[in-house]
């Protein structure tokens, strides 16, 4: 059975994963939403005027009273800059399945901390929430984000043609991705990748 617990704040090393605010939303715009370098890896558009991030962030923040939503802002704990977000979603309770999604601003992609927020949250998926299993996709013309889920340990499990059409009309093919948690607490018997903060 999944032990829904929300989205609870995570710490890593460099990172603070913690709930989006309505406040955030210039900075979400700003770094990733508007930028069509991040939304060409996506289905939906960059977003062309902050109102339509703003109505973005306050579908978010409503649903955070629901214990089955888990979605963070990605935060770095140096500067308190919020630089990305990351998403567990689609979960299957019949079989215990979820997938993972995330967005990193460009002027922080290649520099790990995707990775290191990928790792936090398929950690907490399978650690607290007991999920079988996190599938996750990306462009096969996005290579930089499969590595960051190889790192975690994801397995690339096939190739689906044209598996979405992005905001432009470009068909992208997608390489679909997924760890069990059995292979993930195999392989990570006593390492821990995130701290779990109580807030109140």
């Amino acid at each position: 059975m999944i032990n829904f617990s929300g989205t609870p704040m995570l710490e890593t090393d460099r990172l603070i994963l913690r709930r989006l605010e309505l406040t955030d939303a210039q900075t979400v715009f700003d770094h990733w939403l508007s930028d069509e370098r991040v939304s060409d890896n996506k289905i939906n558009a960059a977003h062309k005027s902050v109102s339509q991030t703003i109505e973005r962030v306050a579908n978010i923040v409503s649903q955070y009273e629901s214990k089955e939503f888990c979605y963070w802002g990605i935060v770095l704990k140096t500067s308190g800059e919020l630089i990305g977000e990351i998403d567990l979603y689609d979960f299957d309770k019949l079989t215990e399945n979820c997938e993972v999604g995330y967005a990193l601003g460009y002027h922080w992609w290649n520099r790990g901390y995707g990775t290191e927020a990928l790792r936090a949250v398929v950690e907490f998926g399978f650690r607290q929430m007991n999920i079988h299993k996190i599938s996750a996709a990306h462009n096969t013309d996005n290579p930089a984000s499969g590595r960051m889920m190889s790192k975690v340990g994801m397995a690339q499990e096939g190739v689906i043609r044209h598996m979405i059409r992005n905001a432009k009309g470009q068909y992208k093919d997608c390489a679909v991705c997924g760890i069990l948690q059995e292979d993930y607490l195999k392989y990570n018997v006593s390492s821990e990748s995130y701290k779990l903060k109580l807030e109140g």
